[in-house]
C-alpha cells in the first residue's frame, strides 16, 4: 500500500511540474508606438507589417486563419504598456472588430465592435524602473467566438489595441522627452491550449461599445438629469444559455468629479435587476510600484484601505473588471439591457462613464464557466507574477466556498478552503513556473483569475 501511495505521489508531482508544452502564444502586437492622441495621425514611421494605425491611439491587426485554427478552449491575454513620453494615467482598451471578410482595411466607425478588456496606465517616468506594466485577462469566452463558423463565414476578426496619451507634461517634466510626441509602447499576446475544432452554436449580440453614460448629454442618457441608459434589441433565435459581459469605469478628474466618488451601479435585463456593484479595489497599494512618476493619487507614502476606498474608483496601473452576468436560457424575441448609476453627480457638467456590454449565448449546450466572474465578487490576485505567495483580495467579503488552481492543461494542481476574509494568502511555491487559473468558487458562480508563477 505504501509503495502504491508513493508511486501515485510521484505521478501527481510529475503532472504538476510537467512543462506547459500544450500552450500556444500568439503575438498580436509587439511594442507598437503610440503618439499624441490630439495630433494628426503619424504616417512616418509606418507601423509594423500587417498592422494598421487607424489613429495615433488605435492600432489593429487581423488574426490569420492559422492563428485562429491554433486557438483552443482556453484563452488568456496579456497586455503590456511601456513608458515613452506620457507620464500620466490614461485609459486603454482591447477591442475585437468584426470586419467584412477579405477587407484589407476598414473604417473603425463603420464596423461592429466589442470591447474585451480595459486598463488604466500608471504614472510612469520612462527613466525609472519598472518602466512597463502588464495586465492579464482570462477571456475564454472570446475563444468560442473566434471559432464560430457563423461569424467567420462573414467576418474577419481584427484585434485593436488602444491607448490614448498626450506628451505635453512629459515634454517638460521627463528627461529626454523635450519636443517628443510619442507616448507609450504597446504589446499584446494571446495564450491558449491545444487547438479546438470549429463551433457552430455561438451567438454574439453587441449592445453598447465604449458608449457614454452620464446625466447631462441627451445622447448619453435615457432622461436628462438621470444617469440611465437602455438598449432594446431583438434576439432572432432562442438560446440555451447566455451571459452579458459588461465593462464600465468612472471618469472626470475635476473637483468633485466622478473619478473620486464610488457610486452604486445597477444592471438590469428585461427590467429585472441582475447585478449591483460599486467599482474600486480594496487598495491600490499593489500597483504603487508601477507609478514611478510622482503624482497626487499615490502620494509619497502608503495609504490605508479606508483611504483608498474613500476616493478611488480604479487604480492607475490596474485593469478594469470585466463583469459577467449569467442569464441562463433566453427566448427569441424582444429584450432589453439597462444600466443605472442614480447617485452620479457629474459636477460642473463634466465626466463620463464609458460603457461597453455585449450578449453572448449558445443555441445548444451551455457557456463555459472559464473566464466567468461571480456577480457579487470583485476579486483580484497580487503580486502577479508571483514567486509563490499569492494574495487573493476579496473586498466585498463574499463567502468563498473553495479555491481551485488549474494549470494550462486544465489539471487541478492546488485546492484551498474557502474564506470570507477581505484577503487571504495562497502558498504556491511548489508549482512550476508558468501560467495558472484560479477558480474562486462562491454560492452564485465561479470567478476565474489568471496569474503567473515566476521563480
Amino acid at each position: 500500500m505504501k509503495k502504491t501511495l508513493l508511486f501515485l505521489g510521484v505521478v501527481l508531482l510529475a503532472l504538476v511540474r510537467q512543462p506547459l508544452a500544450a500552450q500556444t502564444t500568439i503575438n498580436v502586437f509587439n511594442g507598437v508606438l503610440y503618439y499624441d492622441g490630439y495630433a494628426a495621425t503619424v504616417t512616418n514611421p509606418a507601423p509594423p507589417t500587417g498592422v494598421i494605425r487607424h489613429r495615433n491611439d488605435l492600432y489593429a491587426r487581423r488574426l490569420t486563419a492559422t492563428e485562429i485554427q491554433s486557438i483552443g478552449t482556453l484563452l488568456t491575454m496579456k497586455v503590456t504598456i511601456a513608458a515613452a513620453c506620457d507620464n500620466y494615467d490614461r485609459i486603454g482598451n482591447v477591442n475585437l472588430a468584426l470586419v467584412p471578410k477579405g477587407a484589407t482595411t476598414y473604417v473603425p466607425a463603420d464596423v461592429q465592435h466589442i470591447e474585451i478588456a480595459r486598463y488604466i496606465t500608471p504614472f510612469m517616468d520612462k527613466n525609472k524602473t519598472p518602466s512597463s506594466v502588464s495586465y492579464d485577462y482570462e477571456i475564454s469566452n472570446i475563444a468560442a467566438l473566434l471559432k464560430e463558423t457563423s461569424l467567420s463565414a462573414n467576418y474577419d476578426f481584427w484585434v485593436e489595441l488602444q491607448v490614448f496619451g498626450v506628451p505635453y507634461a512629459a515634454n517638460t517634466q521627463i528627461a529626454g522627452c523635450t519636443g517628443r510626441t510619442d507616448v507609450f509602447y504597446g504589446s499584446l499576446d494571446f495564450t491558449t491550449n491545444a487547438p479546438a475544432p470549429a463551433q457552430s452554436a455561438n451567438v454574439l449580440r453587441p449592445l453598447l461599445y465604449q458608449a457614454s453614460l452620464n446625466n447631462y448629454q441627451a445622447s448619453a442618457t435615457d432622461t436628462l438629469g438621470k444617469t440611465t441608459r437602455t438598449v432594446n434589441f431583438i434576439l432572432p433565435v432562442g438560446l440555451t444559455d447566455a451571459a452579458l459581459f459588461l465593462v464600465t469605469s468612472n471618469h472626470g478628474a475635476n473637483s468633485g468629479g466622478e473619478e473620486y466618488n464610488r457610486r452604486m451601479h445597477y444592471a438590469y435585463f428585461d427590467n429585472v435587476l441582475k447585478l449591483s456593484y460599486k467599482p474600486g479595489r480594496v487598495s491600490c497599494e499593489p500597483f504603487r510600484q508601477y507609478n514611478t512618476q510622482a503624482n497626487g493619487i499615490y502620494g509619497p507614502s502608503a495609504q490605508t484601505n479606508a483611504q483608498w476606498q474613500s476616493f478611488s474608483n480604479w487604480c492607475p496601473g490596474d485593469k478594469i473588471d470585466i463583469r459577467r452576468i449569467n442569464l441562463g436560457p433566453l427566448a427569441a424575441g424582444s429584450h432589453s439591457f439597462r444600466i443605472r448609476v442614480p447617485d452620479a453627480a457629474f459636477a460642473g457638467g463634466q465626466g463620463d462613464i464609458p460603457t461597453s456590454v455585449y450578449l453572448q449565448g449558445k443555441t445548444s449546450g451551455v457557456l463555459s464557466t472559464a473566464g466567468s466572474r461571480t456577480a457579487t465578487g470583485a476579486f483580484f490576485l497580487y503580486p502577479n507574477p508571483s514567486a509563490g505567495l499569492v494574495t487573493v483580495a476579496n473586498p466585498a467579503g463574499v463567502a468563498v466556498r473553495e479555491l481551485v488552481v488549474r494549470n494550462s492543461l486544465g489539471q487541478v494542481v492546488h485546492r484551498a478552503a474557502g474564506s470570507t476574509a477581505p484577503q487571504f494568502t495562497l502558498s504556491l511555491g511548489s508549482l512550476a513556473a508558468g501560467t495558472y487559473v484560479a477558480e474562486i468558487r462562491t454560492a452564485d458562480g465561479v470567478a476565474t483569475r489568471t496569474f503567473q508563477v515566476a521563480h
